[in-house]
């Protein structure tokens, strides 16, 4: 299944988090092996939506909050290399607005990060 392709990118998620080093569950290294910087979150946000939200989701889990979602694929950043990525999404029951939770590398690049 598709997910909308105005599912909801929030640009917090993406500043202050997936290209911001963490002391726990840092993705700001494995993303910067393509390219992505921390001053790019809007280029992170426009190939997530053009890259990632095309792609088949799966379900994955439901809870009381609302239906979880996760699409594997790939991912190109700015410099031309690819990572292959799972991100989780969720439509929430009350709003029925499908948003993007998380970015996970696959196993593949675990001893890249």
């Amino acid at each position: 299944m598709k997910l909308p392709p105005d599912s909801l990118i929030a640009s917090t998620k993406v500043t202050h988090y997936l290209l911001v080093p963490q002391p726990r569950g840092d993705k700001s290294r494995f993303l910067a092996l393509a390219g992505y910087e921390s001053w790019m979150a809007d280029q992170l946000i426009r190939d997530i939506r053009t890259q990632v939200l095309p792609c088949d989701a799966i379900v994955a889990e439901h809870t009381e909050h609302g239906q979880f979602f996760e699409i594997s694929c790939p991912l190109t950043g700015p410099n031309g290399r690819t990572l292959d990525i799972r991100t989780i999404w969720m439509k929430e029951h009350l709003s029925q607005q499908t948003k993007f939770i998380t970015l996970i590398p696959e196993r593949s690049h675990e001893n890249d990060r």
